[in-house]
């Protein structure tokens, strides 16, 4: 009798270590439907020495539905600013203003001058600031831009990439680049609120 339970227990443990295994290996291999998906900074320095702005996020849409958010009027005020005006051109722009108040005239939008565009691939945008930042900023930001890009990752999900380049140095620069590391993650955010 006491062989029998032995053998019994040592069954046991082998079938609760291959339960174990088979549910180690759910975590690991099944993908969670409750996890929210995570805006990443992954800023770097080029090669060149300049800093690089960089946020991607995965989103559960098609490329054709995520351009839209960022090209036209109605997508951008569903996630990015209450007042949007755009001209989807190269040399065409976006205006956006966070005052709902307020017009994409008034001196507080944000204005980005379309420098070149691959429909649903890339998006680049020229920044100009607006009059909440230092004047000699202001001055100096004649080659600050943010590149968009759109990459298919196929099963309805696409990685949006952001990377802001041309930025100048400096005590103003460098609260400038702060200012758009904690507006472009909170802006990123907002666009994942929709999914």
């Amino acid at each position: 009798m006491f062989l029998l339970k032995l053998v019994w227990v040592q069954i046991h443990e082998m079938d609760m270590k291959i339960i174990f295994r088979i549910i180690l290996l759910g975590f690991i291999f099944i993908p969670f439907n409750g996890i929210k998906a995570q805006v990443t900074n992954s800023s770097y320095i080029t090669s060149f020495g300049e800093k690089a702005l960089q946020f991607s996020i995965i989103v559960p849409a098609s490329r054709a539905d995520v351009w839209k958010l960022f090209t036209t009027e109605e997508g951008l005020k569903k996630w990015i600013a209450p007042v949007v005006k755009t001209n989807l051109k190269t040399g065409g722009w976006i205006r956006t203003n966070y005052d709902k108040n307020k017009t994409t005239d008034d001196s507080t939008s944000i204005q980005l001058d379309i420098i070149n565009y691959l429909d649903a691939e890339m998006l680049t945008l020229k920044v100009n600031l607006n009059n909440q930042f230092p004047p000699e900023v202001k001055m100096e930001d004649k080659n600050l831009q943010e590149i968009i890009q759109f990459r298919d990752l196929g099963n309805g999900k696409t990685k949006i990439t952001s990377t802001m380049l041309g930025w100048g140095t400096g005590n103003s620069w460098d609260k400038a680049y702060d200012f758009f590391e904690k507006g472009n993650e909170w802006t990123y955010r907002e666009l994942l609120k929709l999914f």
